[in-house]
């Protein structure tokens, strides 16, 4: 090896074979391994779990080339070869994000066209002033669930909590149909009673749908249902759990990292760089790092390596977007052209509404306790494995207490009101269809108290 030849980061083969993107190794430190696989090329044989083999896009120029060609590489996964041959076990913990259903994120063509512009113009009709209110009034909910005790896990109290109840309230949901919803994100996402979750979800989402073209209101659920496209209910349905689901991980990660940021780099806090944190988090720590799975249409040549029909194609956000070559670019203030939000037709429809959560969520909470640090060494901190995601595993922060108001405010019940059993291997994904009734949580979750305090 020479001295140009980086150095396999522990857990990485030294030696061919694919670059493992699973595992504690590389959560700790994915920075070492995009730099390992830069000596590929543009791209990267890769292994995204046991037995699960990709090729990931690192190089920033091949990103933007993959994402913009929508006749070479096709979005639709029921064209993904080693699935089709039988070589993904059905209980990979990576296919729920992965396996076909029928939404716009997983369509081409006229049918994602279709789809995607019911979406799009559903999302522009969001308020930015009311987004902005509502958020910060939720944030004041989390807030005051914690704020007398002097300590809190920012990642699972807060930042995961907010996008959720940000979107129940965005599509209308009645207090117990948002507990179900809440309860069914959370349990597929965590791995928690995850086909029971799966359930749940299902049959909220499908009751919600009806509940709306009986009596229609200003949400995005509404405006969904009227658009032109006349999107039929199994359509509402596959669409509102794409949204719900798309929405609420990266958000929470979004927010976790910047407060991370905020927290272990003083130039941001210290003036006031609240976007500006946003921003280099988006380029350095996006929330979604390697995504955007793609499939070959047809063999070909790509970025200098040969592609089979049906390859699977992810693009590494996170590494094109620290590419040593766009050193220069980033320079630029205020600079957006990172990949955090992908790019070309299937970019993500709702850029603006998830800075404005973002923004809201972590100002209001720096305001309130203007005091909060990080409770542990930064060294300690953890990483939940696996290849899509850069999250906190946890965030422990610490504040001076403040006492609660007199009154009365309703407890904050759990997320998962049902017994807890030993975590499922791997989320599932979703369905809206199946003759088995889904068992609920138990009445009065976390939506359901926060709508008694919003309503006095």
């Amino acid at each position: 090896m020479t001295d140009n030849e980086a150095v396999p980061p522990p857990g990485c083969p030294a030696h061919g074979g694919r670059v493992p993107l699973h595992g504690p190794e590389f959560a700790a430190n994915p920075q070492d391994y995009y730099e390992y696989m830069r000596q590929y090329g543009p791209t990267a044989p890769v292994e995204l779990a046991p037995g699960v083999e990709a090729t990931l896009v690192t190089d920033y120029t091949a990103a933007l080339r993959l994402l913009q060609d929508p006749h070479s590489f096709r979005k639709d996964s029921r064209r993904w070869r080693d699935l089709n041959e039988g070589k993904v076990s059905p209980d990979s913990p990576v296919l729920p994000l992965l396996a076909y259903r029928p939404n716009c994120m997983f369509s081409d063509g006229a049918e994602h066209l279709r789809l995607r512009q019911a979406v799009t113009d559903t999302l522009a009709k969001i308020n930015p002033r009311r987004l902005s209110d509502n958020t910060r009034k939720i944030s004041d909910y989390l807030i005051a669930q914690f704020s007398a005790r002097g300590s809190v896990d920012l990642m699972n109290d807060y930042a995961k909590q907010l996008p959720l109840f940000v979107f129940n309230d965005l599509f209308g949901c009645p207090a117990e149909i948002g507990d179900r919803v809440l309860f069914g994100i959370t349990g597929i996402f965590d791995g928690v009673k995850a086909e029971q979750a799966n359930q749940v979800l299902a049959e909220a989402v499908t009751e919600l749908v009806a509940i709306k073209r009986r009596k229609p209101e200003e949400d995005v659920t509404s405006w969904l249902m009227q658009h032109p496209s006349q999107l039929s209910d199994e359509e509402m349905a596959h669409q509102l759990v794409l949204l719900l689901g798309a929405g609420g991980e990266p958000e929470r990660n979004l927010i976790g990292n910047t407060l991370h940021l905020l927290f272990t780099d003083e130039h941001y806090a210290m003036n006031g760089l609240l976007d500006k944190a946003i921003e280099d988090t988006l380029w350095e720590a996006p929330p979604m790092s390697n995504y955007a799975p793609h499939y070959a249409a047809s063999d070909m040549e790509f970025a200098g390596q040969k592609v089979r029909a049906g390859d699977l194609m992810l693009v590494s956000f996170a590494a094109a977007n620290t590419s040593p070559a766009l050193a220069t670019a980033r320079q630029s203030s205020g600079d957006r052209s990172h990949l955090a939000w992908s790019a070309g037709p299937h970019a993500c429809p709702s850029q603006e509404p998830a800075r404005i959560i973002a923004h809201t969520a972590i100002e209001n909470l720096l305001n309130r306790l203007p005091d909060i640090q990080l409770a542990v060494p930064e060294d300690s901190l953890t990483w939940r494995p696996g290849p899509f995601n850069r999250a906190l595993a946890a965030l422990p922060a610490r504040f001076t207490p403040i006492p609660t108001a007199p009154g009365p405010r309703p407890p904050m019940a759990s997320v998962h009101p049902l017994p807890m059993p030993t975590p499922a291997p791997a989320p599932v994904a979703p369905t809206v269809s199946g003759d088995v009734a889904a068992p609920r949580p138990e009445q009065g979750g976390v939506w359901s108290s926060f709508l008694k305090w919003w309503r006095g």
